[in-house]
């Protein structure tokens, strides 16, 4: 016997066990993307001897000049290894010594072991007992399974935007596309990425669902290395602010069904990334399960 379910309502029951589920990873990424963004931390804004940290490459990392008394080491080191990770300083398969990480910041080997446990669990380290801990690779089973959670949580946003959109969304809409705008002139990658991050946050906000972004977040995460490939490799901005100019606009127009239609077109131009990745650095990925 079938069950006739409401679709919207099956959605939020998920989205309220999955909240509850990645509340660590929220609050861990919430403090890096502040911290980012203010010059507070080891971001990209404050990369330099001023705030602690020396532009050196070795190894594929840059260089820590000392660890700041206002914070814990395993939170610098976390933060650190993350931003590294992330920018893709440090690759898929690329290995990490913690002996190596404790000498370069001046600590004993428990901080960076906490550290290293913090990454593997948002799965972007492998540590393996008596083997080098590396940066783990891509799985295409957490990929799918990723982005099939986000597709829906984002489908039911979408369709409460598009209800729920007044003037003042509209306008933080459009405010929101021209900082957008801006970052493709200047091309600035790093900052369209957090840009991007704000937009989705507005559409929550707009559809009166701002714990749907803590998923959001939580699984945008496990692809946003792929997606700086993207950026950095195919020069795929403009599309992207197109793809947002388009969303907002049906939001804007309280259109629900051609803000889905616009929201499923976004999220599907990953799959010409990966095809492309896989085609040219396979290595980048796990080997596919038997």
């Amino acid at each position: 016997m079938m069950c006739n379910w409401d679709t919207s309502k099956l959605t939020w029951i998920l989205v309220s066990i999955y909240v509850d589920q990645s509340a660590l990873f929220v609050m861990q990424a919430n403090r890096l993307h502040r911290e980012t963004v203010t010059g507070l931390g080891p971001g990209p804004v404050c990369r330099d001897e001023d705030a602690g940290i020396v532009v050196n490459k070795e190894n594929g990392m840059t260089q820590p000049h000392q660890i700041r008394d206002r914070r814990t080491s395993v939170d610098e080191i976390f933060d650190y290894l993350y931003e590294e990770i992330n920018a893709l300083n440090l690759l898929p398969g690329d290995k990490i010594s913690e002996a190596d990480v404790a000498a370069r910041f001046g600590v004993s080997r428990q901080p960076v072991r906490d550290a290293f446990s913090r990454l593997a669990n948002l799965d972007l380290l492998l540590i393996r007992p008596q083997r080098a801990t590396e940066v783990k690779r891509f799985s295409m089973r957490e990929v799918v399974k990723s982005r099939f959670v986000r597709l829906s949580v984002e489908t039911e946003v979408l369709r409460r935007a598009a209800l729920h959109c007044d003037d003042k969304g509209a306008d933080l809409l459009d405010d929101a596309l021209a900082e957008q705008e801006g970052a493709v002139e200047r091309r600035k990658f790093d900052r369209f990425g957090k840009l991007d991050y704000d937009f989705h946050r507005l559409l929550c906000e707009i559809a009166q669902a701002d714990f749907a972004f803590d998923v959001i977040m939580a699984e945008k995460s496990k692809v946003d290395r792929l997606c700086m490939l993207g950026l950095s490799k195919e020069d795929r901005m403009p599309e992207l602010v197109a793809d947002h100019r388009e969303i907002a606009d049906a939001v804007i127009a309280h259109d629900p069904d051609r803000a889905i239609l616009a929201g499923r077109r976004h999220l599907s131009r990953l799959d010409e990334t990966i095809e492309r990745i896989t085609a040219s650095n396979a290595n980048y990925f796990e080997p596919p399960e038997a």
